[in-house]
This record gives C-alpha cells, structure tokens and sequence, in this order.
C-alpha cells in the first residue's frame, strides 16, 4: 500500500467514504481500500452520527482518518452535509466518493485513476456488481438496473454530444479541480440522487465524464433487509424516472399480458382447442424471453432474471410508493425524513416546503 499521511505531500487520490450505522459493512470495506496499491492515496471516513459501532470500526484503521461532519442545516441532505465535510479536509488531485457497503477489488484506485486519465474524463463512475441474496433482492433489484440502464445508457451518459448525465455515488471518482469548479456537494446540497446531479453540473460545464458497469471494479450489497430495500427505493425511484406511475402501469400491462396468455392457454386446453393453446403458449414464451433479455442487461445471474415477473410486480409497486409517499412527503431513509418538492431533509413529523 502507498498511503499518505499528513505533511507527506499531496496525495494522488483521497477516498471519501460516509457511513451512518454501516458496522455491518464498513470493515469490509477498509480492508478492500486500505490495501490497495500503486499510487499514493489517503482514505477519510466521515461519520455521520452513527450510533452503532461504525466510528469504533473507522478508528480501529490506522491510516484511515475519521471525521464528522458540521451540523446538519435544514436545506442540506445528510449525505451531501458528511460529502461536503470529507471534500473540504481531503487533499488528493482526484476525489473518490464511495459508499460503505462497497468492496473494491485489488488495484481498483490505480486502475480507476488510470483509466479516467487515459480517456481524458474529469469525472468516472462505474456501477458496481450487485450482490442480492433474498427473494425480494433477486426479484427487484434486475428488473430496476435493467430500467436505470435503459434510461441512462452508459454510451449516452458518456457521449459529450448527448445531453444524459449520471453517474453512481458508489464510485464517483472526480478530479479536484473539476469538482471545485461546478461547486462540489454545496451546489447540489439539497439533492437527494446528488451523484446523478454532480455528473450534470460536470457535464454541462463542457468536461467529459465516463459512465460503465464496473463489476471488475467493485461490488456491493446495497439492501439487506426487505425494509432497507424497499424505503430505499421509495426514495430514489421517483427521482430517477421521469414518469415513474406511467412505467409502473407499463410494467403491469406486460404482467397482466403474460398471465392472461398463460390462462387462456390453459383454458383452451381443457376446451380441446389445443391449437389455440399451443398459439398462446408460444406467444407467451416469445413475450418472456424479450422480458428475460431486457433484464440481463442489468449483469445479473439467469438464477435472478427468471425472477422477472415478481421483479416487475414488485417494480411497479415501489414506483408509485416512490411517487406517493414524495408527494406525500414521507419519505424516510435512516431515522431522516425528506420533503416532496425540494427533496430536503426535515427534523421527523416535520415538512419542509419547496423554496427554490
């Protein structure tokens, strides 16, 4: 490992990883950065007001640095307040914005860094391989990436010509001097998908950014239970499609189509009209295998893919739960609650209006 210390010189890279009760996954993840190797890099932890073992994991790291954050203003998202506190005491050339639940693969920081340099970019994100476990995980979590990857094609997002933008907070590398000029965090302090609104402000400034699966990067298990999963998508879903009610009740359609054709092909065989029944059979399986296809896109297993129909009832669901409870201003995510219009955080039982 080529660490960097205080008063060593600047470093190369500067890791910024925010945690708020992570012990479940944190120490995976340092052990995966700490050892890393060819280029010099520090790595600071910012704690934000975890009250589980997730500061006592950080300091247990000797060349990991452990911060916490200034105070949490109402116009500012959690994230992006512990985002901003980490960027203002990180000293790399490039910064690597990378969550807790994430775990890197051995030489990752130098191939990163290497790779946005040898495609002239100013800031690269790579999605990382999923990791799903539950029924629930290997359900949804396909039929979503295969949408995000439908809505943000990868060679639009990094096409400078096309006007997509995104990229994925679990690795967004970004070169200092790009990141002080659109304004860093602060300019998209009250945005809760902050990652996807950095790579625009980057992108609109005329720099080039880099967007692609990186499951030869990293991986990471975002959801462990079905109640993580299921409020944390109610938060983002929303935001990441435009209109999320309208694709749920595409994805319904499609749903309701595959189970009539498989019903009334078993009715048509009962009635002996088995050359109708062969028909729907066939055109139920042509209408899986297209469902099946879109799905593997999203770099999963067929053992998740086949899924696909639960994955789509379940996907539509959190899309109008994800629209209802914005609208509501119900949104939860780790003890903090969000408003609708703005999407800014609230103190509990408390709304806070659009302003802007």
């Amino acid at each position: 490992m080529v660490a960097s210390f205080p008063g060593l010189g600047r470093p190369d890279l500067s890791v910024l990883v925010p945690a708020r009760n992570e012990e479940a996954s944190l120490a995976a993840c340092l052990d995966s950065l700490v050892c890393q190797s060819g280029l010099s890099f520090e790595i600071i932890v910012i704690d934000d007001g975890s009250t589980d073992r997730t500061r006592e994991i950080a300091c247990s790291y000797r060349n990991v640095r452990v911060i916490t954050p200034g105070p949490l203003f109402p116009e500012v998202i959690g994230k992006n307040n512990a985002l901003m506190a980490g960027a203002a005491r990180a000293r790399g050339e490039w910064l690597l914005f990378t969550d807790a639940d994430t775990v890197h693969q051995p030489e990752s920081l130098l191939r990163s860094v290497s790779e946005a340099r040898m495609r002239g970019v100013e800031l690269l994100s790579y999605s990382p391989e999923q990791e799903v476990h539950t029924f629930a995980e290997r359900a949804v979590m396909p039929v979503i990436f295969s949408e995000l990857a439908a809505t943000y094609p990868p060679a639009e997002v990094s096409d400078p010509n096309s006007p997509i933008a995104a990229a994925n907070g679990q690795f967004l590398l970004i070169r200092r001097s790009a990141y002080d000029a659109v304004g860093g965090h602060a300019s998209v302090a009250g945005d809760i998908l902050e990652d996807v609104a950095l790579a625009r402000l980057v992108k609109k400034s005329g720099r080039k950014i880099l967007f692609r699966y990186g499951g030869d990067v990293l991986r990471t298990r975002m959801y462990r239970t079905y109640r993580d999963l299921r409020d944390g998508w109610t938060k983002n879903l929303a935001l990441l499609f435009p209109q999320p009610v309208r694709l749920a009740m595409s994805r319904l359609q499609e749903c309701t189509v595959l189970i009539a054709g498989l019903a009334f092909a078993v009715w048509a065989a009962l009635e002996r009209h088995f050359d109708l029944a062969v028909l729907s059979v066939i055109l139920c399986i042509a209408l899986m295998v297209l469902l099946i296809r879109r799905t593997a896109r999203a770099h999963f297993g067929w053992s998740s893919n086949v899924l696909f129909l639960f994955g789509l009832l379940m996907f539509s669901y959190l899309l109008v739960r994800s629209k209802l409870f914005h609208r509501l201003g119900k949104v939860r995510w780790k003890g903090r609650e969000y408003s609708s219009g703005s999407h800014l955080p609230a103190s509990s039982g408390t709304h806070v209006k659009h302003t802007a």
